[in-house]
C-alpha cells in the first residue's frame, strides 16, 4: 500500500499512518498541510478526535527558527526529562510552538486552523525555497496548532508519527509539511485499534499504510537519490 499512500498524499487526500506495534500503536489522520480546508478539519476532530498538529521537516524548523518546546521549556521543573517518553524512551517529544495565525479570531474554529494550517505550509515551502521569511510577522504563540518539528535525520534518528509523514512527504515530493490527528475510540477510551481503523479506512475509500512499510520504501528511496 505504500505506493498508493504516497500517491494518495500527493493529490491531497487523507491517508491514515500506523506508527508501530511496539510503539505507539496509534493510526493517525494524514494530509498534505497545503491542502487542508475547515472540511478536512472538521473529519479529523469527529472522526479522529485526537490532538490536530502539524509536521513540518527539521531543516525548515530551523530556517524558520522553530524550536523543540522540550529545549524552551528545559528550566522548568514540569519538562519531560530524558527517557520519560513510555512509547520513545531514547528521545523527547517532537512538539515545538503553539501557533495561530495572525489573521484569525479565536484561532479554534475550523476556519480559523484550516488558514493556520496552510499558512504554515506556505512558510516551509518558502523556506525551502530560499525565499525570504518571517514566521513571527505570520503567527502568534500561544495558539490552537500544535507544530511537531521532525528530528534532523527523520526516520534514521526516530520512527514517530511526525518522522514518517514527512518521510513520505518528502517521497511524494511535496512541499514536507503534513497535518495530522490521532484517532482515538470512542467505546474503549483508548486508542482506535488498528483493525478499526483498518475498516475505517475501507468504509470510506482511504488508504491505510503501516510505519514499517514507510520505513523499507524510505531505506531504498535515500540509497536511490
Amino acid at each position: 500500500m505504500i505506493d498508493a499512500a504516497i500517491q494518495a498524499l500527493a493529490r491531497g487526500e487523507f491517508i491514515l499512518l500506523y506508527d508501530f506495534d511496539n510503539r505507539e500503536r496509534e493510526t493517525d489522520f494524514a494530509i498534505r498541510s497545503d491542502a487542508v480546508t475547515p472540511a478536512h478539519i472538521r473529519q479529523m476532530r469527529k472522526d479522529g478526535g485526537g490532538l490536530i498538529c502539524t509536521a513540518i521537516h527539521p531543516e525548515a524548523a530551523k530556517r524558520l527558527g522553530l524550536p523543540f518546546a522540550y529545549d524552551v521549556l528545559r528550566s522548568c521543573s514540569l519538562v519531560e526529562k530524558d527517557g520519560e517518553v513510555p512509547y520513545d524512551p531514547k528521545n523527547h517529544s517532537s512538539f515545538s510552538l503553539w501557533v495561530n495565525h495572525r489573521d484569525t479570531y479565536t484561532g479554534i474554529t475550523d476556519r480559523d486552523r484550516a488558514l493556520t494550517v496552510t499558512a504554515i505550509a506556505e512558510e516551509v515551502r518558502k523556506s525551502l525555497n530560499g525565499g525570504g521569511h518571517n514566521f513571527a510577522a505570520h503567527f502568534r504563540t500561544p495558539g490552537h496548532m500544535a507544530l511537531l518539528r521532525a528530528a534532523d535525520r527523520l526516520l534514521d534518528e526516530r520512527h514517530g508519527q511526525t518522522e514518517l509523514s514527512i518521510a513520505l512527504a518528502c517521497m511524494a515530493g511535496i512541499t514536507p509539511a503534513v497535518t495530522i490527528c490521532e484517532m482515538l475510540d470512542d467505546e474503549t477510551g483508548f486508542a482506535l485499534s488498528k483493525e478499526g481503523a483498518k475498516a475505517y479506512a475501507e468504509k470510506h475509500g482511504l488508504v491505510f499504510v503501516e510505519g514499517q512499510e514507510v520505513l523499507d520504501r524510505w531505506e531504498s528511496w535515500k540509497s536511490g537519490k
